[in-house]
């Protein structure tokens, strides 16, 4: 699951929804131009999509569809097209994720990539270092709000998310975006199938000192494990190794702060800005 920086090569699903858009293209008796006037999209965007230089949005994926009366073979590659657009060493855990029942995560540094706005998410990869183009920016950043329909997927997915006092209190893109973020966090609490705790400030050593990590179960109820640093990640599959990693989050969410401290603490930060 290593990766290096992202390079010009185009991912598979992004060159296959490109082929197929084409294929129904002209099967309707349109040019690249005609069917950029129908959806709302330009003559060069529509050549980037069927190029797969480009990644096609949820919006363009549904104006095509009704358009060349598609019959739904267009949306149902949607999912792995965003997927692609997330770094490629988080794409396979990004497909466990899609489908877990139950995902338990601790992040100390900074706000978890399921509940970021799209401007904190955006500063994040903005800071990337070496610097990313301003198209991968969008690209990782649209990928990554993706992933947050796990928040509301049907059947429910059972989420708990333990955050750093520091991540929150830390001004990623600066306090505007940070208002807008603590906003979100609050909103998101009040999802019957999400918990949100803060690690506070000051605790002493505890198990989460040694980084961020994701234990989940998946729907054929196997518990795996995840952990990312540098831009590399890397799933945990041997038992005795996911079994840790779930006591050492069982331990944190004990020491952290509860629910409802937890919500009054972000309250606070509101109102302090």
């Amino acid at each position: 699951m290593k990766a290096k920086q992202e390079g010009p090569d185009v991912p598979s699903v992004w060159a296959a929804y490109g082929v197929l858009l084409q294929h129904l293209r002209k099967r309707a008796g349109l040019n690249q131009q005609q069917l950029g006037d129908a959806i709302g999209y330009s003559l060069e965007q529509v050549a980037s999509v069927e190029q797969g230089r480009r990644p096609a949005k949820a919006a363009f994926t549904a104006a095509a569809e009704r358009v060349l009366e598609a019959g739904g073979v267009l949306e149902v590659l949607q999912d792995e097209v965003d997927r692609a657009k997330l770094p490629r060493f988080f794409r396979n855990f990004a497909v466990i994720e899609a489908e877990v029942v139950s995902r338990f995560s601790y992040d100390p540094l900074l706000v978890p990539g399921l509940l970021q706005t799209e401007a904190y998410a955006r500063a994040v990869f903005a800071g990337h270092c070496p610097p990313l183009s301003e198209e991968i920016v969008d690209q990782h950043t649209e990928g990554r709000l993706s992933r947050q329909k796990l928040l509301a997927r049907v059947p429910l997915a059972e989420l708990s998310f333990i955050i750093g006092e520091e991540a929150l209190r830390d001004p990623v893109g600066g306090l505007e975006v940070m208002r807008e973020q603590w906003q979100r966090l609050l909103e998101v609490s009040t999802l019957r199938n999400v918990e949100i705790q803060v690690m506070p400030a000051g605790r002493g050593f505890h198990p989460g000192k040694n980084g961020p990590f994701v234990v989940v179960e998946s729907h054929e109820h196997r518990c795996l494990g995840y952990f990312e640093s540098q831009g590399v990640g890397c799933v945990v599959s041997e038992p005795a190794e996911v079994s840790a990693f779930a006591l050492r989050y069982g331990k944190l969410r004990s020491q952290a702060l509860n629910v409802e401290e937890s919500a009054r603490l972000i309250e606070r930060m509101v109102g302090e800005t």
